[in-house]
């Protein structure tokens, strides 16, 4: 579903890359993490994974087709939302949703179904008909969310989904992960809270300095460890220690 091959990406006046010679495949129907410390690349990767930025080198692809080549053809198969959505604000939620849905050509059937089934899940029916500059950061993830998943993408890309969200919200969001990818869909996602992607996660890529560092199930990461039950986050420090002392 999503393969990056040698990408790599270096900002004009870094004296670094942020993103150096990875190489990473996603399959079909799981849940992928994509972990790292603070300025490690993800959201640098995630931004060229959805066509924001043009990597440097190498080649990403998106249901099979070329995110450089074919940029059209591989957005209508992501839903994506970053981690500070930037909404219309002179438009009501229904006004976005609308817009964003006729963007990705849903039908008004599905509209029907899929619009209130979200908006009830999040909490957003007694809101949708409010401009979104009334709504705050939370009701706004929401709102991003509602609409990355009206068209039921393919790759469904998250960048930090959880922050803003409320725990009961933050549940059913979780549920709601797990299910796309049981229909045979993908969802790749960042977080900073391990605890979620080791229980969500049936795979997880760790990146440090820009280079993938570590790639599998938990499972295959604690056999590079010396504790056999290590929790992801005990995983997590390990290796990216490990990475900092090689340099």
């Amino acid at each position: 579903m999503l393969k990056l091959t040698n990408v790599a990406k270096k900002y004009r006046g870094a004296a670094n890359y942020a993103v150096k010679d990875l190489d990473l495949e996603v399959k079909r129907g799981e849940i992928f993490g994509f972990l790292g410390p603070n300025g490690a690349g993800k959201t640098t990767t995630i931004k060229m994974i959805v066509g924001l930025l043009e990597p440097d080198s190498g080649s990403i692809t998106v249901n099979g087709f070329n995110v450089t080549e074919r940029p059209i053809d591989a957005k209508r198969s992501i839903g994506f939302v970053p981690d500070n959505p930037e909404l219309y604000e002179k438009l009501t939620g229904i006004e976005y949703l609308n817009f964003v849905a006729d963007a990705y050509g849903v039908s008004q059937d599905d509209r029907r179904k899929r619009i209130p089934h979200f908006l009830e899940m999040f909490g957003l029916t007694g809101a949708v008909g409010d401009l979104i500059q009334s709504y705050s950061h939370g009701m706004r993830q929401k709102l991003a969310l509602t609409g990355a998943l009206l068209h039921e993408p393919e790759l469904f890309i998250l960048d930090e989904p959880m922050v803003g969200l409320d725990p009961k919200s933050a549940h059913l969001f979780k549920e709601l992960m797990r299910s796309h990818a049981d229909k045979g869909f993908t969802v790749f996602f960042s977080t900073h809270v391990l605890e979620v992607a080791e229980r969500l996660c049936d795979r997880v890529g760790i990146i440090n300095h820009g280079r993938l560092i570590a790639c599998g199930t938990l499972e295959e990461l604690r056999e590079r460890s010396q504790s056999q039950d290590s929790t992801l986050e005990k995983l997590f420090l390990e290796l990216t220690e490990e990475d900092g002392a090689d340099e």
